[in-house]
């Protein structure tokens, strides 16, 4: 048994338009921006997180639980580029911006996008771009707080 790497197995598309986020096209993918090569190595931070429900009664002798309503916590952490293609994420995704966020795990991020591949597609509004503060040896960098506006196909397939 070989365990799955990471590195360089995930591709982040940033759309505009998606006719069926559980079913999103290839058309509709590659005209897309890819913005996987802007992300840091440790920005793609796509939390979700379960509430709990208490299902106990004045009966019980132990607290008893089930799943509620389900959230995600995302934020994307991008390099700035010195030119208008590789500054395209922090020129984009301004406040107030609405759109669907793709990602595809355990491809090799050059795997062109096919019919029947598994995907995840977050309906997303951008929140205000924080600038991150500068250090030394390490490249300008900008955190898209994003919150998801309705419920994400997190088990999508292409089409």
């Amino acid at each position: 048994m070989a365990d799955l790497i990471s590195d360089g197995k995930t591709r982040v598309a940033w759309l505009s338009t998606v006719a069926n986020i559980n079913a999103p096209t290839t058309a509709e993918l590659n005209a897309g921006a890819d913005y996987t090569k802007r992300i840091t190595p440790d920005g793609l931070k796509l939390d979700p997180s379960t509430a709990d429900v208490d299902t106990s009664s004045l009966a019980s002798t132990f607290d008893t639980k089930t799943v509620g309503r389900v959230g995600f916590d995302v934020e994307l952490t991008f390099k700035r580029g010195d030119n208008p293609t590789d500054d395209a994420p922090y020129s984009t995704l301004k406040y107030g911006v609405s759109g669907y966020l793709v990602v595809r795990r355990g491809l090799a991020y050059t795997t062109a996008w096919a019919t029947g591949q598994k995907v995840e597609v977050y309906p997303i509004t951008c929140g205000e771009p924080q600038n991150s503060s500068p250090a030394a040896n390490e490249v300008m960098k900008f955190v898209s707080p994003m919150r998801v506006t309705d419920t994400p196909a997190t088990a999508a397939t292409v089409a």
